[in-house]
């Protein structure tokens, strides 16, 4: 069993290895919204991005699906017909994400 000290060194270690093939910015990007608002949507994120990067809505969910499941760092919210899912960053990985999308 891990501790919580090194569940904390392996998510940041994917999270770096994530960020380290961001050619654009857009990774840092999208984390940089979570930083900043709440909870969002994949939809709301997708209307944010689109005018700053080439991007579409599938490779924006993409990503966010990429960011809850392999890296483990987003709470992911249902309502119960699974319309409108909210994700959110979750509390005890604020400091990881704000350490390495905004190092100044």
């Amino acid at each position: 069993m891990r501790s919580p000290a090194d569940l904390k060194k392996e998510i940041e270690s994917r999270l770096k290895k994530y960020l380290s093939r961001d050619k654009t910015g857009i990774r840092h990007e999208l984390l940089k919204l979570f930083l900043e608002i709440k909870s969002l949507r994949v939809a709301e994120i997708y209307e944010n991005l689109k005018g700053r990067y080439t991007t579409s809505y599938h490779s924006i969910a993409s990503m966010v699906g990429i960011i809850a499941s392999k890296i483990g760092i987003l709470h992911v919210r249902k309502d119960k017909d699974n319309v409108n899912t909210q994700y959110e960053l979750k509390e005890q990985y604020k400091d990881i994400v704000t350490k390495l999308v905004d190092p100044a």
